[in-house]
């Protein structure tokens, strides 16, 4: 793994500039699929931590480094609190698995492909039905840029209105990745968020962040009317917290955080 920095994220100060890490860059695919499927498997960790788990349902997809028409995913079925890299299914854009002896969600496939076959900027990308976001979705709105954190998704979601059920068909998939266009992520009417990234680490930061500004409006227009970032200040805003870059930082801490405290998660 070769460390790089990223020249957009340095920080000057008094006596020197400070330089943040940006994502590694690897000389060996089986080291990239590892740190892939590492990260993906802290990823369900956060999600079970947060409470963006939901039954069965729920997925979170990667692209394999060296197959780019296959991803990983989650085994149908199973807790994401307790899902381990060993336990990640790798599929073809078929729908075969090619690598575990669990199932995949339907829904998974259906959704997943179909963006990974339309965006191959897209590294990976999240769906749950977390509380806030399936809530906000009822309302078949965007989000307004209320606050710093809601300026990451100005001008760059969209929301796919026609909800006909759960997502088992691929025609419904492309629809949704129709509707996702290049954008990092889109509001499933009465269903809940979906996010993409250059990395699982930028996908999932985004959802994080997105359940939250979700939140952040319900709570505000529950007790007023909340007052938006203007325009001009909405878009300068997201060009310094909505970039793929601070969307991968981001989740730097998150990461450090769960492995310390649930290292088997790298099994």
């Amino acid at each position: 793994m070769v460390k790089s920095i990223d020249p957009q994220l340095a920080i000057q100060s008094s006596q020197s500039t400070l330089e943040l890490p940006r994502p590694p860059i690897f000389e060996r695919l089986e080291d990239e699929r590892l740190h892939r499927q590492q990260r993906l498997a802290a990823a369900f960790r956060l999600f079970a931590r947060y409470g963006f788990d939901e039954g069965i349902t729920g997925h979170i997809t990667v692209r394999d480094p060296e197959l780019p028409d296959h991803f990983w995913v989650n085994p149908f079925g199973m807790y994401f609190g307790h899902i381990c890299v060993s336990d990640l299914i790798l599929v073809n854009h078929k729908g075969q698995i090619v690598k575990g002896n669990l199932p995949v969600n339907a829904a998974a496939f259906a959704i997943h492909a179909q963006i990974h076959l339309a965006r191959p900027d897209v590294i990976a990308a999240a769906h749950t039905h977390s509380l806030y976001g399936k809530s906000w979705s009822t309302l078949k709105r965007l989000l307004d840029p209320l606050t710093q954190d809601a300026c990451a998704f100005y001008q760059d979601h969209a929301l796919f209105e026609d909800y006909t059920g759960v997502v088992l068909d691929t025609k419904e998939g492309d629809r949704i990745a129709a509707t996702l266009g290049n954008k990092k992520a889109l509001i499933l009417g009465n269903h809940g968020l979906l996010t993409v990234g250059h990395s699982v680490d930028e996908a999932v930061w985004w959802f994080i962040s997105m359940e939250r500004c979700c939140q952040a409006q319900l709570m505000a227009e529950a007790v007023g009317n909340p007052t938006p970032i203007n325009p001009d200040t909405a878009k300068l805003t997201y060009s310094q917290v909505g970039t793929h870059s601070l969307g991968w930082f981001s989740f730097q801490p998150l990461y450090e955080m769960i492995v310390k405290q649930q290292p088997d998660l790298l099994d």
